[in-house]
């Protein structure tokens, strides 16, 4: 299947991944458990249960799975453009659309795939949890996630929410916007949640955008990003919108830079330096700096 794992695609906490075929037509993505990996037959058997049942357009399909001895191994359908490092409906899904509710607990770029239509695909869902029917709105858990994405009130509380995920794609957003990584000690501010509200308590939208834009974008889409990005990173999960209310503000965003029509928003109304000020280096996970 993947001529004796000759292409490796892609690497992460399971193991690593490779390229391969099913009777050389149908291509798919091999992710074979590491021996040095922390994660192991729980994650796993955590994986293939959910998406044996929960199937949605942006979620990556399992094709088959491996079970023998000492190897274990997914296969998933290929997404033939890679990650978004290199869309998202999937996690409103996993949230309101299937029962019971899930989070998934390490939402970042590298789980966000793009297949040959650029069509997201959340992927990796070994750390991913399930909410009894009826049960209250968050569970206690160890912690477990991606230092940078990780939800710094669940670090600090062990409560896992919906809210959780939440703040993760905050991070995801912030880093399409920007184009900055998620942790860079150079900066001013080393952790970019903190670091772009730093920037926008100065005004300074133009040092925060995407370089590579040139300023091709539109003005009011850029706010309304910034302002929804830096809501859902709010250090209290209480604020932070629900995933249908960030899909429906990015659908807005959309419209907005489609149409180029729109004008700057009263900074002022949108009260970004009041979010940013909220953000403190205490209140940032000690492995994220």
């Amino acid at each position: 299947m993947t001529n004796n794992f000759e292409r490796a695609i892609g690497e992460g906490g399971f193991g690593t991944v490779y390229h391969g075929s099913l009777n050389d037509i149908e291509q798919v993505a091999v992710k074979v458990l590491s021996h040095s990996s922390t994660q192991g037959y729980k994650e796993f058997k955590a994986e293939v249960e959910l998406l044996l049942r929960v199937h949605h357009t942006n979620l990556v399909n399992l094709v088959g799975y491996c079970n023998e001895e000492d190897q274990l191994a997914l296969v998933y359908e290929y997404a033939a453009n890679g990650d978004l490092k290199q869309h998202l409906s999937g996690l409103e899904y996993l949230h309101g659309g299937c029962e019971p509710a899930m989070v998934h607990r390490d939402v970042k770029t590298t789980n966000i795939l793009l297949d040959g239509k650029f069509q997201a695909k959340l992927a990796d869902f070994g750390l991913s949890r399930s909410f009894p029917n009826g049960a209250e709105s968050h569970v206690s858990t160890n912690v477990a996630g991606t230092p940078g994405y990780l939800d710094p009130e669940y670090y600090q509380t062990n409560w896992l929410s919906e809210k959780s995920d939440v703040y993760s794609l905050g991070i995801v957003l912030l880093e399409m916007i920007t184009n900055r990584p998620v942790i860079q000690q150079a900066r001013e501010k080393p952790h970019i949640a903190e670091w772009v509200g730093y920037m926008l308590t100065k005004g300074d939208i133009e040092s925060i955008m995407d370089s590579t834009l040139n300023g091709d974008y539109d003005s009011s889409s850029v706010w309304k990003a910034l302002g929804l990005a830096m809501s859902c990173v709010n250090p209290s999960s209480v604020v932070r919108p629900s995933m249908s209310q960030v899909v429906s503000e990015l659908k807005e965003c959309l419209m907005y830079e489609n149409s180029r029509k729109g004008e700057i928003p009263d900074k002022a109304s949108k009260s970004f330096p009041e979010l940013s000020t909220n953000f403190t280096t205490d209140e940032i996970t000690p492995d994220a700096r």
